[in-house]
């Protein structure tokens, strides 16, 4: 298991150090141009985009970032979805979307209920790991509202059909890193992606097509992977878009109990 926070020295992690020039890029290297995503297979720094400001850190309480969560758009404008293993532990968990340099420009979200299959909750499966987390309101607003929307959940894509981005946060940065890549087939339920520096806090990092759909996240085999370079996710199926429905209905009626509240 690579994704999760493992005490110092245990883990392998990019080199930030030194200007790398995109070229000359090892497996273990992230290119220190925050200039976006670029040639395939390539970890850059994120920069700061309508697109970025949707993928946020997740923390437990006061503590550090631990894994990565996005905003997927829902009636109730306040889901983000994750990795199953980085909500399960219990306590108090906050989401600050589009965090950078240890700011988190939007805010802190409290986590106010989390939808995990059961197939999780029973004996962590590992074809189950995702989640999707409802966000308490700032304001009277939702999260979509204060980061320009959210990105759309899809389910039955085609592994490997187009590129996708992976966006994330390794527990040792403060600034989250980006890699564009066309997935492949691992199993019928996993599927993979190359993409070197992707380290232990990346769990939950949303794999975003071309259309903006979120389609994978990771996790899955190996709660990730056990390298660095080498990430999975579970291909989402109809396990994954119930539990989202799910998420999404349970999200919007309580919203509307909120907006009956405070008008009468």
């Amino acid at each position: 298991m690579k994704r999760t926070t493992r005490p110092p020295g245990t883990r392998r992690h990019a080199l930030l150090g030194a200007v790398v020039l995109v070229a000359a890029v090892t497996s273990s290297s992230v290119a220190a141009a925050d200039a976006g995503p670029g040639p395939l297979g390539v970890t850059v720094h994120s920069a700061v985009t309508r697109q970025t400001a949707r993928v946020g850190a997740l923390f437990h309480g006061s503590g550090g970032h631990f894994c990565t969560a996005s905003v997927v758009h829902s009636a109730g404008r306040d889901l983000i979805v994750t990795a199953a293993h980085c909500v399960d532990g219990g306590g108090t968990l906050r989401f600050a979307p589009g965090y950078r340099d240890g700011k988190a420009p939007y805010g802190y979200w409290e986590v106010q209920g989390t939808f995990v299959p059961e197939g999780w909750t029973s004996d962590q499966d590992e074809d189950t790991d995702v989640a999707f987390a409802v966000l308490a309101d700032k304001d009277g607003h939702g999260v979509e509202d204060v980061v320009g929307g959210g990105n759309v959940f899809a389910s039955g894509r085609a592994t490997g059909s187009t590129a996708v981005t992976v966006t994330g946060y390794p527990s040792t940065l403060d600034t989250a890193i980006t890699c564009t890549n066309k997935p492949t087939v691992h199993s019928s339920t996993q599927q993979r992606i190359g993409c070197p520096g992707f380290a232990g806090g990346t769990s939950g990092s949303p794999w975003v097509n071309g259309d903006g759909e979120v389609v994978g996240v990771i996790g899955g085999h190996q709660q990730g992977g056990d390298t660095d370079d080498v990430s999975f996710s579970v291909v989402f199926k109809t396990e994954v878009a119930e539990l989202y429905h799910q998420a999404v209905t349970t999200s919007t009626a309580s919203t509307a109990r909120s907006t009956n509240r405070s008008t009468n």
